[in-house]
């Protein structure tokens, strides 16, 4: 089961664990997240921060520089005496690998300790699960081979709910797969260890670890995925909240209106999902030149381009869609009151063109005062759910280092 943690809090820690060796790991866990979290940092810094002794903070930095955790990386600016030495996470070894599934392709990759990607392999997603089975393990099992001294682990990302305590994977509705036992074939096959995670609760924790100042320092916030599909994550107090069974955040099948332009992955046409996919964007946009042979066919990346040109028809139908995309996020303020609301997913790279849509149609869709809710779009980059799989292997690190 995935253990999180955005960062320890030593005072409650010690109040509530009086063994000496709990205490030491837990000391252990504070130094090694301060040096992530604030590098480039001194001892100094992280003793002044953290409460604890010098010599401790010296002392627990030596075994991670030992166990090739963190390195130095030259001296600071003086504020009287001698220069501090600098800090940061070691990357370049291979700690992690990430298997990002979406409807479309697959990507696996190896991550450092710091998130950097090392070696990528993206090929097409295949309805047949025991055909991705075996594709997805035989992948894996070459990167073991490939990396066979490094302490690897294994994260997945996908489109479906999950069960954290067994790792199985419940459901995928996209392809209607039920009780996949990924995590488990890859386990047998190569000895890893595998986290598996619902791709908006991926994205969340990512943006925990990876995301921007204002996002990572929120205790409470809500991403949204907005994809083939429409998903979302929630984070109460720094940790990802999955509900029971891994079934919390089901979002985008709330009902957002009637006759959505295209199904949902449950059938029906009134839920989020219906309305702001990049399923709907298409559909729409097929539909302003009334089924003309010259939009068949046409990709959601292509939509957003035209949009960027100029194109009326493109810019209608990604406006039309970022009005649901607003309705939805409205419901999510009104029922949770959410520090932020991050978008994330391809519509990002129209954020620019629909920012203003989402805008008023939240602002509608409250009817009362209520804090203000930072909406933004996600900092992670064009592959979020691939940066969430590699994140779920880091949390895990992070949080047992011993």
């Amino acid at each position: 089961m995935l253990v999180e943690m955005k960062r320890i809090y030593l005072q409650k820690a010690k109040s509530q664990i009086a063994r000496p060796n709990t205490i030491r790991d837990i000391n252990r866990q504070i130094v090694l997240n301060y040096v992530r979290d604030r590098a480039p940092i001194s001892r100094a810094e992280i003793a002044r921060e953290t409460n604890l002794q010098r010599s401790t903070v010296s002392s627990i930095v030596d075994s991670l520089e030992k166990a090739g955790l963190v390195e130095d990386i030259g001296t600071g600016t003086s504020t009287g005496g001698r220069k501090p030495t600098l800090l940061r996470i070691k990357g370049g070894s291979p700690v992690a690998i990430g298997v990002d599934l979406t409807p479309r392709t697959t990507t696996i990759a190896v991550a450092d300790l710091a998130g950097n990607l090392l070696d990528t392999d993206t090929f097409p997603t295949s309805q047949d699960a025991g055909f991705m089975s075996e594709q997805i393990v035989g992948k894996v099992s070459k990167l073991a081979k490939k990396y066979p001294d490094d302490d690897l682990e294994v994260g997945i990302s996908l489109p479906g709910v999950t069960d954290q305590d067994t790792g199985n994977v419940v459901y995928i509705p996209y392809f209607r797969w039920r009780d996949w036992d990924i995590a488990q074939r890859i386990t047998e096959a190569t000895g890893m260890p595998v986290t598996i995670d619902n791709d908006a609760n991926a994205i969340a924790l990512a943006e925990l670890w990876f995301g921007r100042e204002k996002i990572r320092s929120a205790r409470n916030f809500i991403t949204v995925l907005v994809a083939e599909g429409v998903g979302t994550g929630i984070v109460f107090d720094g940790q990802v909240y999955r509900g029971d069974k891994g079934d919390a955040g089901e979002f985008g099948h709330m009902i957002v209106g009637e006759a959505g332009p295209v199904p949902c992955s449950c059938g029906g046409r009134s839920c989020w999902e219906a309305h702001a996919s990049n399923a709907a964007v298409i559909e729409r946009y097929r539909s302003l030149f009334e089924g003309s042979a010259a939009a068949s066919g046409i990709e959601f990346k292509t939509i957003v381009g035209l949009a960027k040109s100029g194109e009326e028809q493109a810019v209608q139908a990604l406006n039309e869609t970022a009005k649901y995309v607003g309705i939805g996020i409205s419901n999510l303020i009104v029922g949770l009151s959410p520090q932020a609301v991050v978008v994330s997913g391809s519509i990002t790279e129209a954020w620019s063109l629909i920012a203003d849509e989402v805008h008023d149609a939240v602002e509608k869709g409250i009817r009362r005062r209520l804090a203000k809710t930072v909406i933004t779009a996600s900092s992670l980059g064009g592959r979020p759910t691939l940066t969430g799989a590699i994140s779920l292997v880091l949390a895990k690190k992070f949080s047992s280092a011993s």
